[in-house]
């Protein structure tokens, strides 16, 4: 498919050969990268795109769709971050770039990288453009590598750079933003088991334990080993806090069965910390964790003065 735009948009102060010679070598160059121009006519949200974009979006390139239409092709995060981005661009006549993800009508998925900016007259913003290119290939890549970075390499859970990763979450980057609650696992006993069974049978405890907890939590956002006997959950939205409470309570006893290890049944205990997101306010991870951290701290405490947590 020829990239040519749909509807006039304004072009480089080029004419004759050389604005032929321009269009030939984009077209040349979008035949190896899929990559596609764009623009939107601010007054009306009037759409331009050529044909490397309809490719993108898996649209033919009869006219380009309403731009709501386009818009809702964008999965829920990357729409809430293109419409942040966007707006503030038009609002400062300047520019952005942006890695998203579209859901195509045939149900598949895309990531592109969009690089766009502001053309404006007399401070007054006119028109929006610049280049969308699919990424989706380089994205994939990049996830396994990024998996294999934040996984632990002993349990199979996510490492502590995953979890500071939270813990640092800019105000851009939504995929873990929709959380309800943070679970701080501390096993107890730990060092014991080190030292009478050894370290090997240590590591099989910790193992177990964050298969149960993936068992456990298949809801969670994330499970993570933080510390070398500690371990974080993060639960989505949650409904009737006590009712959640209670849940965990339930969950935590099914974790803490004797772990099978050479003939022996290695005991392991944990005491448990939770805190939840505030409805009302903007997420605040560390405010969560310090939270967590301060329930974690008084359930240990209170474990070893024998006092009973209800």
């Amino acid at each position: 498919m020829k990239n040519i735009l749909l509807q006039a948009t304004s072009a480089p102060a080029v004419t004759g050969n050389h604005q032929t010679d321009a269009l030939g070598l984009y077209d040349q160059a979008a035949s190896i990268v899929p990559m596609g121009a764009f623009s939107c006519n601010l007054a009306d949200d009037r759409l331009s795109w050529t044909g490397g974009v309809f490719d993108m979006f898996g649209l033919s390139g009869e006219r380009p769709p309403e731009r709501q239409i386009a818009v809702e092709m964008y999965t829920e995060a990357s729409r809430g971050l293109l419409g942040r981005k966007r707006s503030h661009a038009i609002a400062t006549c300047s520019s952005f770039s942006l890695d998203a993800n579209i859901r195509r009508p045939d149900g598949t998925e895309r990531w592109i990288r969009i690089n766009a900016a502001v053309r404006s007259v007399n401070g007054r913003a006119e028109t929006l453009y610049g280049m969308k290119l699919d990424i989706t290939e380089d994205h994939a890549r990049w996830e396994i590598l990024r998996a294999q970075a934040e996984c632990d390499p002993l349990t199979g859970v996510a490492n502590r750079m995953r979890f500071q990763r939270f813990l640092e979450r800019p105000n851009d980057e939504p995929a873990l933003g929709r959380v309800g609650a943070l679970i701080l696992f501390d096993l107890d006993g730990f060092k014991q088991i080190n030292d009478r069974w050894g370290h090997a049978a240590g590591d099989a405890c910790l193992v177990a334990f964050g298969e149960r907890l993936k068992r456990a939590f298949p809801q969670a956002r994330l499970v993570s080993r933080i510390g070398g006997d500690e371990f974080a959950v993060l639960l989505p939205p949650v409904g009737s806090r006590s009712k959640t409470e209670r849940d965990v309570r339930w969950l935590t006893r099914s974790l803490l069965s004797p772990v099978p290890w050479n003939g022996d049944r290695l005991p392991i205990g944990a005491s448990v910390g939770i805190a939840f997101a505030s409805r009302a306010i903007e997420l605040d991870p560390l405010q969560l964790f310090t939270a967590a951290d301060r329930e974690l701290y008084g359930a240990k405490k209170a474990a070893a003065t024998g006092i009973a947590c209800a």
